[in-house]
């Protein structure tokens, strides 16, 4: 298996790291992917330029070496039928001159005899090939002689006379002092010229990001400079285009943190209004109740004070709760909840007041039926306790009001039935809205508030539940149906 696919991390994990990892800085992370890829390559490109100029030193080396050998080859000759060599120390000199390093040769005869030179160096090695870059019989190899390496050149060279005719090896071996000499200067040379260039290409990359992350930093000013009250737009055009749904997306949350703003600010508006009636009620109550002789009249007036009371104490939970679903408040995470279960415990939470008013409360719920949904009990509680609450109230004294709980192919549906005054076409939609009263609900329950449907149209949609009104039976009445979408099965 691959090293890189041992190193490799899971998916989660690697999911994990980046989630916890911060982003860090833009500018650090671009000159990161930008200059560390460059000095790699740059590396890799200077070690190319090393080994070719190496190569071409060994080989303007390797054809000064053969030169020597050549000159060498042309003093070897045959003289009374043995080979000579006659080399001078003045062409030995030369050769030292021209090669900047010490200089070892040596002559071998047509039977192996050494001629002249230096008899111990080294001879040349199996399987050394023939040089194809020059026409001349050379071959070169490096060996160590004298404890020092250095580089020979044995070359064949044809001899002969009237009495016999062979072939003669000239060696001329070169120490490496001024190959080395060479490398060292053509590293520092190239890594020079490679630095020089990493650090310009480095210098115009800074400012090319600092001049591509201008408009960013520009953007960073305008939202850092705005009044806290401004939620209008941000000009778009202020960024690049790859940018730009990004500040798309900002001006979408300012818009919808804009209108949640002016939602807050006409519910608390609407509330105050609707806390002060009962607040002056009670304070117009207890006046007259401090001024009151008559011991049945004062027992009267408190009477009244505590009805408007409970009034205040029920509008005052009802805005608690609206604002608290509205706002995300969630009493805890969704599970499989049983409709009909909760339907059953609101319709005997609320069998005395019916009973007190001589209404009809039933419940009907089919045997064996699977009423799960998926959601929040004590959200789905307060939904179910106020459509009952709303259809007992609104529906006069010998009525019906009737609760269905049945399951169907698209779901789960709750059905609450009155036989009151129902809710008319064109208050259908904004009877859902906080405070809302339609014409025909206000001779029912004079008291009412107004946020009974709102409440349910709100756990409605956390519930991602469909509500519907429409008219009861024989179009009488009010026939409000919630349809939620049914729990997975369990395995």
């Amino acid at each position: 298996m691959p090293a890189a696919r041992l190193l490799r991390l899971p998916r989660p994990w690697r999911a994990l790291l980046d989630a916890a990892r911060p982003p860090g800085s833009l500018r650090g992370q671009l000159l990161r992917w930008l200059i560390l890829p460059l000095v790699g390559l740059v590396a890799l490109n200077a070690v190319s330029l090393y080994r070719d100029a190496l190569d071409a030193a060994d080989i303007a080396y390797d054809r000064s070496l053969l030169s020597s050998t050549r000159a060498l080859a042309e003093r070897v000759t045959v003289r009374e039928g043995k080979v000579v060599a006659d080399v001078p120390y003045v062409a030995l000199d030369s050769f030292e001159t021209d090669t900047l390093g010490r200089i070892y040769y040596k002559v071998t005869g047509l039977q192996g005899e050494t001629v002249s030179g230096f008899e111990d160096l080294p001879p040349v090695p199996k399987g050394v090939p023939r040089s194809d870059l020059y026409p001349a019989l050379v071959r070169f190899y490096h060996a160590d002689y004298n404890g020092e390496p250095v580089r020979i050149a044995a070359l064949l060279q044809p001899v002969y006379d009237d009495s016999m005719r062979g072939i003669a090896l000239i060696q001329v071996g070169e120490t490496l002092d001024a190959r080395r000499a060479l490398s060292r200067r053509i590293l520092v040379d190239t890594l020079l010229r490679q630095a020089l260039l990493v650090l310009a290409v480095a210098t115009l990359v800074w400012f090319a990001v600092r001049l591509v992350l201008r408009p960013l930093m520009r953007l960073k000013h305008v939202v850092e400079t705005r009044a806290l009250s401004d939620l209008s737009n941000i000009d778009a055009s202020l960024v690049h285009k790859e940018v730009r749904p990004l500040v798309d997306a900002m001006n979408g949350a300012m818009a919808r943190m804009q209108g949640l703003i002016g939602s807050q600010r006409r519910f608390i508006a609407d509330a105050s209004h609707q806390l002060r009636t009962p607040l002056a009620v009670l304070k117009t109550q207890s006046e007259l109740a401090l001024r009151e002789q008559d011991p049945a009249a004062l027992r009267a007036l408190v009477g009244a004070m505590a009805g408007t009371t409970d009034a205040a104490i029920r509008l005052a939970n009802r805005l608690l709760t609206l604002a608290r679903i509205e706002h995300g408040g969630d009493t805890g995470q969704s599970a499989p909840v049983c409709l009909a279960a909760v339907a059953r415990q609101v319709g005997l939470d609320l069998a005395l007041p019916a009973l007190h008013k001589g209404i009809d409360l039933a419940l009907e719920v089919r045997e064996g039926a699977d009423t799960r949904v998926l959601g929040q009990e004590p959200l789905l509680q307060e939904l179910v306790s106020n459509l009952v609450d709303n259809a007992i109230r609104y529906t006069p004294a010998g009525g019906k009001v009737l609760l269905r709980v049945g399951r169907g192919e698209s779901g789960v549906a709750l059905e609450v039935i009155d036989s009151g005054p129902g809710i008319a076409a064109q208050d259908a939609d904004k009877v859902f809205t906080p405070f809302y009263r339609a014409g025909a609900t206000l001779d029912a329950n004079p008291g009412g508030t107004g946020l009974g449907l709102a409440i349910v149209r709100e756990i409605a949609d956390l519930h991602r539940a469909r509500l519907a009104l429409g008219a009861g039976p024989d179009g009488q009445g009010l026939k409000v149906e919630v349809l939620f979408a049914a729990a997975p099965t369990e395995s």
